[in-house]
Order: structure tokens, then sequence, then C-alpha cells
């Protein structure tokens, strides 16, 4: 399994994905990422877009508006995404750990070098290495490797089996270019060809 290889034959057969998707808070995107990793835990896409229209409609795409928001009504923006009443409280978490720490400014936290600013993000409720990864590497554009269910799909198709995510994510970054902008685009393509039913690179995935 040559994983640069196949990152090649992915862009060239979809092209540049231009993640992470921002679409309402252009001017602190890194915050509509982060809110948007939290929320797509279990869940679709599509299911997480809804969440973050109905926080946008009701000016909760921010931190002080989310830590000050009255939980039953964030809660009912957050429904769409599953599981809304915990990811409400992580929402809640991680923007006060923002503020306890770093004045409520991610851009300040992301200003850490990678394996200190991963530990720190690990050691808050909720967060776990796919999420972590997702806000590092999207919102902080620092290169750490995000490994989700497509990712470890696409390593079954081609007889590749790990037993943790970060046995996984060395695999990908040690067999790859250190950059963020690789690390960001491969993703993205390994998610594009996983939704794909006419995959062209793994057809045993349909």
């Amino acid at each position: 399994m040559d994983v640069f290889d196949i990152y090649k034959k992915l862009y060239k057969i979809y092209g540049p994905q231009k993640w992470w998707p921002v679409k309402y808070n252009k001017r602190n995107s890194g915050f509509e990422i982060s809110v948007g990793a939290i929320l797509t835990q279990n869940t679709s896409w599509k299911n997480v877009e809804k969440a973050l229209e109905c926080l946008h409609k009701n000016n909760l795409l921010d931190v002080k508006s989310i830590i000050g928001c009255p939980t039953r009504k964030l809660q009912k923006c957050l429904r769409p995404s599953g599981y809304y009443k915990q990811k409400t409280k992580k929402l809640k978490i991680f923007c006060n750990w923002l503020v306890t720490n770093y004045k409520g400014k991610l851009e300040m936290f992301l200003k850490r070098p990678l394996p200190r600013a991963r530990k720190e993000l690990l050691s808050v409720w909720g967060i776990g290495p796919e999420t972590a990864d997702s806000i590092l590497l999207y919102a902080g554009n620092k290169p750490t490797f995000v490994i989700d269910a497509y990712t470890k799909r696409l390593c079954e198709l081609f007889k590749r089996r790990f037993g943790s995510y970060d046995s996984c994510q060395y695999y990908f970054q040690s067999n790859l270019p250190r950059s963020a902008k690789i690390f960001n685009e491969y993703h993205a393509l390994i998610v594009a060809s996983g939704k794909d039913k006419h995959n062209k690179i793994c057809p045993r995935a349909n």
C-alpha cells in the first residue's frame, strides 16, 4: 500500500477539495471549523450543516455567545447533529477552556507547538484524537493526519489493519511528506472517495 501513490491517484480523479468548508464566520474561520469538528462526531456533515446554520441564525458562532447561551436553546440548535445534549456540554466545556486558558482566542492556542497543542486538546473533555487532529490541521494548519472511518476502510481494502488510532496515523505520516497542505487534501480526498459509489481506486468499497 503506497499511500503517496494513492494520494496522487485520488487527486487526479477528484481534484482539490478545498477543505474545511467554512460558510458563516470566515473572519473567525478557525472557531467555526472547531465547532464543526466537535459536532461531526458520530453523524454526517449534512446534519452538522443544519446545526451550524441554526447557530449562525441565533448569533451563536462565537465563544462568549455559546458560553452565555441557555442550555436548552443551544440544545435545540444542535439537535440535528445528534447526541445534542452531549454535544452541547462538549461545546460549552471547549469554549470555557478557551476563555480560561487563552482569553477565548483560538488563534492564541493554535500558536503552540503541535505536540503540546495536541496533548492539551486531548485533555479537554469530549475531544478525542480525530476531533483534536481535525481542529489542529484545518483550523491551525498543523501537519497532523486525521484518521477517520473512511481512512480505516481504505486501509482495510488494501489489507492494512492497525491496532490503534496512533499507529494508523503514524503509518500515514511516516510515508508522506510532512506537509499540512498534503495532509489536509489527502484526508478530504479519502472522504470524497469513500462517499463515491463509483469509487475508481477501491471498487470493493461499493
